[in-house]
Parts: structure tokens; sequence; C-alpha cells
């Protein structure tokens, strides 16, 4: 298991790099991520939802854990 991951560095990964999956990487999901990162985001849409996601604190990262704040 991971350690904890911060919902400060989740949310700034997710605004400026999360089109290449940087924040789904980050928090562990790698398979998504890479297919964020092949789809830039999944041509936006994906990026906009995990921002939206992140930031009102419903994503959590791989094992289930809410991110730290």
């Amino acid at each position: 298991m991971g350690k904890e991951k911060s919902w400060l560095v989740a949310l700034l990964l997710s605004i400026f790099f999360g089109f290449f999956g940087a924040d789904r990487f980050y928090i562990g999901r790698t398979r998504s991520a890479i297919v964020k990162l092949v789809t830039l985001g999944c041509f936006f849409v994906w990026w906009l939802s995990d921002i939206i996601l992140i930031a009102s604190d419903y994503r959590k990262d791989a094992w289930g854990r809410p991110l730290k704040h």
C-alpha cells in the first residue's frame, strides 16, 4: 500500500498537467493515467472532470483512501 497522497498536490497536478495523466499517476491509478495520457485527457473532458472531482474532495487514491489535506 502506498503512502497517503496530498490533496493540494493532486489538484495542482490535475490543473496544470492533468491532460497528461499526471494527477492519476500521482494517486496511483496507473492504468487510467496511461489512457488519459494517450488521449490527452480524453480530449480535455476527462481532464476537466478530474479537476472538479479532486477540488470537491470526491476523488480517492488507488487504495480507496481520501486525499490528505
